[in-house]
């Protein structure tokens, strides 16, 4: 997508953008263990986390499709704890814009987190422990990174939605894709609205790419925010 904000906020090392295209085993290894999945699992987000219509807590998911929705708890758990920690922190000032999004973000994240865990059950995997660094107590770098965060949700999912094999499951990822995308294009409004070089929207292509899991796994892991 045209105009995605620099990682530099993420990004201690350039690691990130070197990374984008392929990820050192041990480097996926480890992100994965620390996710609590095989490594057969794939990135998706935010995508899952609402309704799955026609899923009973007794059903029988794939495993692969059990690895898909924990994976999404994980990255889930993330932004969860991302929002809350911003909010916590009061770091807003008189922005009421970017105040309200947060506000609106966090919870709907956190029904993503409860609804995920409702699913999976048992099988859920643990919060991980995170360190946001800055992003969470300056709110220059809070949406900047906010907007990476959203952008990769949508983009992870629109790359992995083939591996989804249960038709429930699928269908509940299209229930919650739009609401990611909404916020992806609403804290890009909020960011450009003011008149920026080069100028952009909150919708500035007909199209949207979706990422490898490869790619995914390297602009999460090599920010540092999960530490255990």
């Amino acid at each position: 997508m045209s105009y995605l904000p620099s990682l530099d906020v993420l990004d201690r090392d350039g690691a990130i953008q070197e990374a984008s295209e392929k990820v050192d085993p041990e480097t996926r290894a480890a992100f994965l263990k620390k996710a609590g999945v095989g490594l057969g699992a794939v990135a998706v987000g935010g995508a899952f986390a609402g309704a799955l219509p026609g899923i009973a807590r007794g059903q029988a998911i794939p495993q692969s499709d059990i690895d898909i929705l924990n994976f999404a708890l994980t990255l889930e758990y993330l932004e969860a704890e991302f929002y809350a920690k911003a909010n916590a922190n009061r770091i807003f000032g008189s922005d009421r814009r970017l105040f309200r999004f947060s506000q609106v973000v966090a919870q709907h994240e956190k029904v993503h987190v409860d609804f995920l865990r409702k699913v999976l059950g048992a099988n859920a995997v643990a919060k991980p422990t995170f360190d946001f660094k800055d992003t969470v107590t300056n709110s220059a770098k809070f949406a900047a990174t906010a907007q990476v965060l959203e952008d990769t949700g949508v983009q992870a999912y629109l790359g992995q939605v083939p591996n989804i094999k249960t038709k429930a499951v699928l269908l509940g990822a299209g229930r919650i894709l739009p609401v990611e995308a909404r916020h992806a294009a609403w804290i890009r409004d909020i960011r450009f609205s003011g008149g920026t070089t080069p100028p952009t929207t909150p919708a500035p292509a007909a199209f949207e790419d979706g990422f490898t899991s490869a790619r995914i796994l390297a602009r999460v892991n090599r920010t540092g925010f999960i530490v255990g």
